[in-house]
């Protein structure tokens, strides 16, 4: 999937992970996607409720070599 900005959020567990992913959504414009790589289980819960509570779009959620990628859509 094509993105626009990549924020490795690796390590960080929450809420550390949806706080730093609405701080790269700040300075990105309506439209644009970001790609977060999170090692915390409880983001994938996390980002869909982040998601649904600001108005962006979760595109797509994976889970690869123990890392979860996730694609937001900015609103």
């Amino acid at each position: 999937m094509n993105f626009d900005k990549e924020f490795d959020a690796s390590g960080m567990s929450c809420p550390l992970p949806i706080v730093k992913t609405k701080k790269s959504l700040a300075d990105m414009q309506s439209g644009q996607v970001l790609k977060v790589i999170a090692t915390d289980t409880g983001a994938v819960k996390d980002m869909q409720a982040f998601a649904d509570q600001t108005g962006n779009t979760l595109l797509a959620n994976m889970e690869e070599g123990g890392k979860f990628i996730f694609f937001m859509k900015k609103k």
